[in-house]
């Protein structure tokens, strides 16, 4: 007989580099009833969600919509229904996650080539297209921001330098889209994903996704409709996209006018996803980076207050998120565990070279407010302070306040 009681999970304010608490309204969507797949009120919903996500991703595409899963299922989409094996693909690495793009490129057996900069750096637009004249790829991959080093690449002058050498740009913009500047139309890029459970303020799950028309012309060159669901128009063409459930061509064909058969979409995770978009439409894309802006702005003040060391260019840091050394001689997982076990507050550690030398404090999504702010910075200082550093008595609140009184 099972033992398996309910699940009650423990109150927790997340405020490491994602995920965040889900906004109750996201969580109160999720709950919806389901409806059937086609049924008028499910494709409807479908056909909004698309359309709330043209106005975050600040787009025209027609082919903006979801991809069922985590945000690495996005990535993995657009990644694999680009790059026919064989293709030069060219990975700017400034963090942990542009080794992953480097990776899933591998796997969809790219000649992968990199260049690198050192964590808590970016690149110049300069050094980027440098290594587009000389690798001369088809893709060029990119994350715009980078959790494990906090850094947000500048994108502006990317897609330019793309079209003039004819290369496609994709951008992983998990970490940065809804707290941060995007344009995508505006800077000419041509596939660009995400996750909710950043900025969009909900659950992992869901990876929106849009893609341009000159990335849709390649994509739709490689179309193979499955058997059993073809119809005599639907001629395979070109190599298949080596992978099935992430094939955008067909993913594209179901939430299109055709609504092709490809898998049943995740009925609970669109209602949040649509619910994220429409709150931050609603709040307006501008509104919305601005209060990420601040809180962040108070979040970095605070700790600096506190007489804390921030990592990385800070003038090129994400909205959302500030790593912070960690004082010498004191324990930075156990003060991590200390302010999860008595202040139920969760900040983060990092990845590969920073690994037990920052931590990561997140301000997004539904946690970019005050209130989470200045709680954060309260319990940081009774950790630290317990663990024998040397801080400035109310250095980190008061620091904050400063910035929201401006």
């Amino acid at each position: 007989m099972s033992t398996a009681e309910q699940i009650n999970p423990p109150p927790r304010l997340l405020m490491g580099p994602g995920p965040i608490n889900a906004d109750p309204r996201v969580l109160r969507a999720m709950s919806a009833q389901l409806v059937g797949q086609y049924d008028p009120a499910m494709t409807a919903c479908m056909t909004e969600t698309m359309g709330l996500y043209r106005e975050v991703f600040r787009t025209s595409n027609e082919q903006t919509f979801l991809v069922d899963g985590t945000s690495r299922a996005g990535i993995e989409a657009a990644l694999v229904s680009l790059i026919v094996p064989g293709d030069r693909v060219l990975v700017p690495v400034f963090g942990r996650f542009g080794h992953l793009l480097a990776e899933i490129a591998q796997r969809c057996e790219a000649e992968v080539h990199t260049i690198e900069v050192e964590w808590g750096q970016v690149f110049t637009p300069e050094q980027i297209e440098a290594a587009v004249v000389s690798v001369r790829p088809a893709v060029l991959a990119i994350v715009q921001g980078d959790t494990a080093t906090t850094m947000c690449q500048p994108l502006a002058d990317l897609g330019e330098i793309c079209r003039r050498h004819d290369v496609l740009l994709y951008c992983d913009a998990t970490a940065s889209l809804g707290g941060n500047d995007f344009e995508l139309d505006g800077w000419g890029i041509d596939i660009a994903t995400a996750g909710l459970q950043k900025c969009l303020g909900g659950p992992s799950g869901s990876a929106p996704i849009s893609v341009s028309p000159r990335a849709v012309e390649v994509i739709d060159g490689r179309k193979h409709v499955e058997a059993g669901i073809a119809e005599a128009d639907d001629i395979g063409r070109g190599p298949r996209i080596g992978s099935n459930y992430l094939d955008l061509a067909m993913v594209m064909d179901y939430w299109g006018p055709r609504r092709l058969n490809h898998h049943t979409e995740a009925t609970s995770m669109l209602y949040a996803a649509r619910e994220c978009a429409r709150l931050l439409v609603a709040e307006g894309m501008d509104t919305a980076i601005r209060r990420h802006r601040l809180h962040g702005a108070a979040m970095l003040a605070g700790v600096q207050g506190l007489g804390l060391e921030v990592f990385g260019d800070v003038s090129h840091k994400m909205n959302n998120v500030v790593a912070v050394v960690i004082p010498d001689g004191l324990d930075g997982d156990g003060a991590r565990t200390a302010m999860l076990e008595d202040f139920g507050i969760e900040i983060g550690t990092s990845f590969g070279p920073l690994r037990g030398r920052v931590w990561r404090i997140g301000t997004m999504g539904h946690n970019a407010r005050k209130d989470a702010v200045l709680v954060t910075l309260a319990a940081l200082e009774q950790v630290l302070r317990a663990g024998g550093a040397d801080v400035t008595a109310g250095g980190g609140v008061g620091a904050a306040r400063e910035v929201y009184a401006r």
